[in-house]
């Protein structure tokens, strides 16, 4: 089948700076539209130039390329956006999926959107989104984390801080710090709670494994293909407590409130918006943090 692309059939792009995601794996897990974008615009930024050479090499893209990270000095920045004010169309790329997703890019598309330069998406593969719509886990709610801190107590802080999370979690992990997150994973979470592993997303040696933590922890130990390639981990929302005593607004209001405040001082506040006895609010919310571990 051949597909014609808008800058064959001379249809021009207008100024401005495109965001356009690139594959997460295979080559051709991109879009068409993103491969006319990428040959029309004058440059593109590109996170690695030499990993970026590849991509364009197989669909024949002879834009010139410019390297770009948001930590690159500001002077690469005020480069680009120079180029931007003089009319210039400029795709930004990273290494693969959808720039800003944990991924350069925010720095610059903040400063191009207060000057009013024209900001355009051009969407494709993310690996959060290929992972959270393979997983099984529930998808209506779902909060993406990006990357955990490396340091171990960091990490336990913040998986802490989303123990009585409903939604479905998804984070980008390190292959290397792959073991330690899933075992801070199970004393924040609980070991039977649901989640997946999707690693390598496109790739040969793609693997989705799903499973309570605890089996997941023996998973990796036992295989070490687990502990390498790019992964996503994803993780089942904590199961929301119903109680016919309490309304569906006093459950949801204290939900809220736990996660910033200690159980008392959360139902005491709880109980005066909402008019719900304090004691029956406290005693749900220890029932719902006994349920999440």
């Amino acid at each position: 089948m051949s597909i014609t692309l808008s800058s064959e059939a001379g249809v021009p792009i207008e100024p401005g700076l495109y965001i356009v995601a690139t594959p997460i794996g295979h080559l051709e897990d991109i879009t068409v539209r993103a491969i006319s974008v990428l040959k029309q615009v004058d440059i593109i930024a590109a996170e690695d130039t030499r990993h970026s050479a590849r991509l364009l090499q197989k669909y024949q893209i002879n834009t010139p390329l410019t390297p770009y990270h948001d930590h690159t000095n500001p002077a690469q920045r005020a480069k680009i956006i120079d180029r931007l004010q003089q009319g210039q169309r400029i795709a930004l790329i990273s290494d693969a999926g959808t720039p800003l997703i944990s991924d350069p890019g925010f720095r610059l598309v903040s400063e191009v959107r207060a000057l009013g330069i024209n900001v355009i998406p051009i969407p494709g593969a993310c690996a959060a989104i290929a992972a959270m719509c393979t997983s099984g886990l529930p998808s209506d709610r779902f909060l993406f984390e990006g990357f955990l801190p490396s340091k171990q107590g960091a990490r336990q802080q913040a998986l802490a801080g989303r123990a009585n999370e409903i939604a479905t979690l998804v984070y980008y992990e390190s292959p290397r710090r792959l073991a330690d997150t899933l075992r801070d994973m199970s004393v924040a979470f609980g070991p039977e709670r649901q989640a997946v592993i999707a690693r390598e997303l496109t790739k040969l040696h793609e693997q989705i494994k799903c499973g309570a933590l605890s089996d997941l922890i023996a998973a990796v130990d036992a295989d070490d293909n687990l502990r390498r390639g790019e992964c996503v981990l994803l993780v089942k929302g904590c199961p929301v407590r119903t109680d016919p005593g309490l309304s569906q607004e006093a459950i949801d209001i204290m939900q809220t409130l736990i996660a910033e405040l200690p159980l008392k001082q959360a139902a005491k506040l709880a109980a005066q918006i909402t008019g719900e006895k304090k004691n029956a609010l406290y005693a749900w919310a220890l029932s719902f943090q006994s349920d999440a571990k």
